[in-house]
This record gives structure tokens, sequence and C-alpha cells, in this order.
């Protein structure tokens, strides 16, 4: 069994769980469910952005503990004040040693899109993420059929939140629904854990141009930002990047004053 066969199994499990100790109508009661969202793909192609989806990422399965005290108010707040344009929080407690709290945490002081990433098999997680506190949820094409992709996104949407819908190959490709707004490739292999930063390079030109493109997984430098940006990617996905620092806030902003200055750099060299 692979690492992401592992976690169905495992979340299968958990899902049965949570839905006897939280029914839907106790998580439709929570402060958040009435919430109006914040929309990920505006937050994402806004000229004083940078599309940067910053992450909060205790531990994964293929590095171990990444970060294991972090302070996701301190890392949150300070991820936006560096420019961030949106969040990305890991609810998955078994393999991420995330919790749902996290993410609340991140809700409570942050007006921003917020993603919650996690392995959605079942709309009961889509409704639970709403109650979260979450503007976008993830969907990964790997691990549901074309039906199942097309019935999650409606359900989500009709609860205003909008979707990054997560693929690997090609393959993955043809679950597409033309409802999705924003498409992220990952650029690591769930099944192995290996990285490779030309799968986006790749299926850049095989995504409809009417979809907002994230890449996710494996990128560490400004040059690698550029470069994804030349593919026509507007979002960017980062996470152990920044939380392998003690203080990921502060790596994020170093990152961003980067990124920033290159982005000038480029201006004045054009002008």
């Amino acid at each position: 069994m692979n690492t992401l066969e592992k976690i169905i199994a495992h979340k299968t499990k958990e899902v049965a769980e949570r839905k006897a100790l939280y029914p839907i109508p106790l998580l439709e009661k929570s402060v958040y469910f009435a919430s109006q969202t914040v929309s990920l793909s505006k937050y994402l192609t806004r000229e004083d952005k940078n599309g940067i989806i910053a992450e909060i990422k205790r531990h994964s399965p293929s590095k171990g503990y990444l970060n294991k005290y972090v302070n996701v108010e301190r890392t949150s707040i300070g991820y936006m004040q560096a420019g961030a344009s949106a969040l990305s929080v890991l609810t998955d407690t078994e393999f991420f040693k995330g919790t749902s709290e996290d993410l609340k945490t991140a809700r409570k002081f942050n007006f921003c899109p917020i993603l919650r990433k996690d392995f959605i098999i079942d709309e009961y997680q889509i409704i639970e993420s709403k109650s979260m506190g979450a503007d976008a949820i993830l969907l990964i094409a790997a691990v549901l059929t074309k039906a199942e992709v097309t019935k999650f996104v409606e359900l989500a949407q009709s609860l205003n939140m909008e979707v990054l819908f997560e693929v690997h190959d090609q393959k993955e490709l043809e679950k597409l629904n033309e409802k999705i707004n924003v498409v992220g490739v990952n650029n690591r292999n769930l099944k192995t854990m290996d990285i490779d930063i030309g799968i986006s390079l790749e299926l850049a030109n095989i995504i409809p141009p009417n979809f907002i493109k994230v890449s996710e997984s494996g990128i560490k430098d400004v040059k690698t930002v550029q470069q994804l940006k030349s593919y026509g990617y507007t979002g960017f996905l980062m996470g152990s990047h920044f939380m392998k620092n003690p203080r990921p806030d502060l790596a994020c902003k170093e990152f961003m004053d980067n990124l920033n200055k290159t982005r000038k750099e480029l201006v004045s060299h054009e002008n």
C-alpha cells in the first residue's frame, strides 16, 4: 500500500467518526457557516500581489516534522503582512499533524482567502470546511472519480466556496470540470512522494487557458517562480520552504522581498 492509499484508507474511517461526533446540523450552526467567503481566484489575479499561497504545515509523510511547534496565529498574520495572496492550512491530523483548529485560528485573525488542504473524499468534509471558515477547498483528481468531482464542485460552489482542483498528469486533467476556477499542478507524485517541477511545465499548455493555474510543491526560489510565470502560472503554493524555518513568517517575508525586487528589476529592464 503506497502513502496515498494509506491516507485514503485512514480518511475513510476518520470521516465516519467525525460524522457521528459532529453531525451536519451542528456544523451548520457554526459562526462561519453563514459568513461571506473571500475569492481565491480574485486574490491570485490581483495586480498588487505575487500569487503566493503560503502554507501552514507542521509535518509531512516524506520529511517528518517541519515545524512541530508552529504558532498559527503569528505565522498566518505574518504571511499576510509579507504580501501572500492566500493561506493554505493543512487540517489532516494523522499524516500532517494539522487540525481544524489551525484553520479556525487563521480565519479568526485574517481577512484573506483560506484554502483547506486535506484529502476530501466525502460531501460531509465540504460542509465541514465551510463551518471551519474555509473559502476554498482542495479536490485531488487522483482520489476522486469524474462524477465525484462534478458533485463536490457543485456543493462547494453552493456554499460560495471555490475549488483548487489538483492534478499530477494529463490523464487526471480529463476529470476537469468547467465550473472549476483554479487548477493546481502538484509537482509531487503522491504515490512515490518524488518532486519534479517539470510536471508543471509539461502540463502548462495542456490546461485550457480559461483556468487560473497554480503550481504546487518544490518551489524554493524566485527563479522558479519567474520560470513558472512565463509558462502562464499565476499561483504558487509554498509550504515546506517556509515551514522548515523556525519563523515561517519571516522566511516568507524574505522570499516576497526578493520576489518584489526581481519584479521591479524586470520592469525597469523592459522600460
